[in-house]
């Protein structure tokens, strides 16, 4: 289980309220996969959440977000 900072939540939330995010989650690459079809279900903030990894070379925590990665440090700053 990965902890994250107060403010890497809430960065997190900020990402996910972007724009809403349809398909389904491939949990051995950590992608989002859509096949544009109209039954691809709409993901939860917490289905979102669990997608979150902590690479072991650094304190922020890496989340997969519209084919790019997004780096969360402690906190809160995001970057690609």
């Amino acid at each position: 289980m990965i902890v994250l900072t107060r403010p890497q939540r809430e960065a997190l939330k900020r990402v996910f309220d972007r724009m809403p995010i349809f398909g389904y989650i491939d949990h051995q690459t950590h992608n989002i996969i859509s096949s544009g079809a109209a039954n691809d279900k709409l993901i939860s903030y917490r289905q979102f959440r669990r997608m979150v990894v902590a690479p072991s070379y650094d304190d922020c925590v890496m989340v997969p977000w519209c084919n790019m990665w997004l780096g969360i440090e402690p906190d809160g700053y995001t970057h690609s």
